[in-house]
């Protein structure tokens, strides 16, 4: 656990310790919350797991939903956010739950414990993992990372080497490589972990295989109960790092292909990897146009008044996976780890 989330565990603590989750709901909660959830699926086993935070258990699922039931807020889709958000109910906080990329255990982990409890959920689809064509390459890195005793790579900023023998070992390089590359151009980062996931033998076609939602599960997917399918582009890039021709592309042509194969509407849109380096007014103004109802972004944080003007750069709270604890879930839903993040700011749409 690196820096950043031991610090949001010892701010979880003092929460939970200090029952400000409950004193101090008026201080940060706001109208609602939109969650940013991954992957829904047992743990997995050894101690090497970059990725570990894009992925819940289904006992943490469950325990968050009842949990959101047990304080009385309400559960709701992304178009009754959308219409609380313009038509605020006092005393009436809401949550929306959103999973992104369109992950098999969506369906087969996640959607059970969903329809226990009634809770609506969208699932943000990228076109290119149900064509098998776009690549999970975090989980290639990851893959490449287990699986060999060093990392030695040549880049355009100069040569990465790194050791990676134990968890530990590969933890360090992960986290190293992973984010010298995200600050590349996106060709440069997918070209770099491409060199390394055949050095390690890695099928990335393969990945998206095992992990990812094929076109016939949403085509049954779509019109289901209490489901929204949202796009989520048609390849999962880092809109911001591209010209605007390939980012309206992505965008525009996300949409139409998914309502072309499901057959449905799509109103709603997540960005890929969804922070300020990757989605930023260009984007917000290009989903807008693409005529997207609402869009919405990694930036952490609760929904309030002013949001019902900027409903393309809305903000997330992430179900975390190195947090799966009740203490982190009360503290998520006060608000008051993101007054202290964004430093007292309650919208962040520039």
């Amino acid at each position: 656990m690196n820096l950043r989330h031991t610090a949001f565990s010892a701010v979880f603590g003092a929460i939970a310790a200090t029952l400000a989750d409950r004193w101090g709901r008026g201080l940060a909660q706001g109208a609602g919350a939109i969650l940013t959830l991954h992957h829904v699926r047992p743990r997995g086993e050894g101690g090497f797991r970059p990725n570990g935070l894009l992925e819940i258990t289904p006992g943490f699922l469950d325990m968050t939903l009842r949990l959101i039931r047990a304080e009385g807020y309400d559960l709701v889709s992304l178009d009754e956010a959308l219409v609380r958000l313009s038509a605020p109910r006092k005393g009436r906080f809401f949550v929306a739950l959103t999973f992104d990329d369109g992950y098999s255990d969506n369906v087969e982990q996640a959607w059970p414990v969903l329809a226990k409890h009634g809770a609506p959920w969208t699932l943000f689809v990228t076109t290119g993992f149900a064509d098998r064509t776009a690549r999970l390459w975090w989980l290639e890195l990851e893959e490449a990372i287990r699986v060999l005793p060093a990392v030695a790579l040549a880049l355009p900023d100069g040569p990465f080497s790194a050791r990676a023998g134990s968890d530990a070992e590969k933890q360090q390089a992960f986290d190293r490589l992973y984010w010298r590359l995200r600050k590349q151009p996106e060709a440069i980062l997918l070209a770099a972990i491409s060199d390394l996931a055949a050095q390690a033998g890695i099928d990335a076609a393969a990945l998206v295989e095992r992990e990812c939602l094929p076109w016939e599960t949403l085509r049954a997917l779509a019109g289901a109960p209490g489901v929204t399918i949202g796009a989520h582009t048609l390849s999962h890039p880092m809109l911001a790092k591209h010209d605007a021709a390939f980012a309206r592309r992505e965008i525009v042509e996300g949409k139409a292909r998914l309502e072309a194969e499901l057959g449905i509407p799509v109103r709603h849109f997540a960005y890929p990897v969804g922070d300020p380096t990757s989605a930023g007014p260009r984007e917000f103004a290009l989903v807008r146009e693409a005529g997207f109802a609402s869009a919405v972004t990694t930036r952490p944080g609760h929904l309030f008044a002013g949001h019902a003007a900027h409903p393309h750069a809305l903000p997330r709270v992430s179900l975390n996976g190195l947090h799966q604890s009740e203490a982190a879930v009360r503290a998520l839903l006060s608000g008051l780890p993101f007054l202290l993040w964004n430093r007292g700011r309650r919208l962040s749409v520039g």
